[in-house]
């Protein structure tokens, strides 16, 4: 197999983690017979540095011409001023826009091996979580009409649905609960709001088409607090655009590092979009502290969705458990363990850990 992937090292840590991700697919392609080629996209701050807007349409064109695009992260403290309108988060709104992937998955699993990194006590997550949140990914409020006044003194944000919209994200979410525990649950505030109450309308239409699944409703609020009081209860959660925001970064916290965790955004039929979700963390950019694992499990999704792969994608995931189960940390996972890992002369870098993978996959 020949794919063309496009990669945005972005800003930050992104190149840092970036480059491993390909070590680790360019290992891959060489064990199973394939062949990546790679076309670099400048994105977000450093697009902004480059050409004073954070993504330029040639730029999207080349993930619109690939076959998959791994990103990295975009943003930081250097762009804080810049006006709200090239801000470098802009990039990733163009990006989802324009790539029209509307689904985001992302998994919230807490590792076995990182379990006391874990905030929430034992008897709540037992032997470990692993929920699936599919967020929908480019309607809502954050592609609503918006504006301020004249005067300064009143802005909007617009909550906006359609059933199309709706439809198609529910019935993602129906067809991940189906190879899973059959459970979802769709997250809204229909008490107060119109678009959620279509949600539940929706979600109700399309539950017919999944009788073995069993569906459930939960304002976002209690849903917010269920995530640290009982999170082996959820399997697959369905939501908006901003209630997705919010719970994914929330669960992704209760597995114990956000280092760990990678996302994929989907559309219909076009290229998908993958990517870490920790931010660019540049305090740490460039200096070989980084975690790559987000990144490199980011890639086994690419190949899974995107390329449909799934020996390929379980290698890494394989690989990455290896590496975890060996005893090797980063900074950010090696918690109160970390004397002693470092004593042991397993703690280590960005460019060790993605080697370390690399190595367990050519085993």
């Amino acid at each position: 197999m020949e794919k063309t992937i496009a990669l945005i090292p972005g800003d930050g840590i992104g190149p840092d983690v970036v480059a491993e991700g390909v070590n680790v697919l360019n290992a891959v392609a060489k064990k199973y017979g394939h062949k990546f080629n790679y076309k670099n996209v400048i994105a977000g701050g450093a697009a902004i540095d480059k050409w004073g807007k954070p993504l330029p349409q040639d730029q999207l064109d080349i993930c619109l011409n690939s076959d998959a695009t791994l990103l990295g992260a975009v943003g930081g403290p250097k762009w804080d001023n810049v006006a709200p309108e090239i801000r470098p988060e802009k990039a990733l709104l163009g990006l989802r826009g324009g790539m029209k992937v509307y689904a985001n998955l992302r998994p919230a699993v807490m590792f076995k091996q990182l379990k006391d990194a874990c905030p929430l006590k034992d008897e709540i997550v037992g032997e470990g979580l692993d929920i699936l949140i599919v967020r929908e990914l480019t309607g809502g409020i954050y592609f609503g009409d918006r504006g301020t006044s004249a005067d300064g003194k009143t802005a909007w944000d617009t909550e906006k649905y359609s059933w199309e919209e709706i439809e198609r994200i529910v019935r993602m979410g129906f067809e991940f609960a189906m190879n899973r525990q059959k459970k979802l649950c769709v997250i809204d505030k229909a008490n107060i709001l119109n678009s959620s109450r279509l949600w539940r309308k929706v979600a109700e239409t399309v539950h017919a088409e999944f009788p073995e699944v069993e569906l459930s409703f939960l304002y976002i609020d209690n849903a917010a607090m269920q995530l640290v009081r009982n999170p082996r209860q959820f399997d697959v959660i369905v939501t908006s655009n901003m209630f997705g925001d919010i719970l994914s970064d929330e669960a992704s916290q209760i597995t114990g590092s956000i280092g760990m965790l990678a996302s994929a955004s989907l559309g219909a039929g076009g290229p998908g979009l993958y990517e870490p979700i920790h931010g660019t963390a540049p305090d740490i950019a460039g200096k070989d502290l980084a975690n790559p694992l987000a990144t490199i499990l980011s890639a086994a999704m690419l190949l899974r969705y995107s390329f449909g792969l799934e020996t390929e994608a379980k290698a890494i995931e394989n690989a990455v458990n290896s590496v975890l189960d060996a005893g090797y940390r980063t900074g950010d996972i090696a918690g109160s363990e970390r004397d002693a890992v470092k004593a042991a002369g397993k703690l280590v870098g960005t460019k060790k850990m993605g080697q370390l993978v690399v190595d367990f996959i050519n085993a």
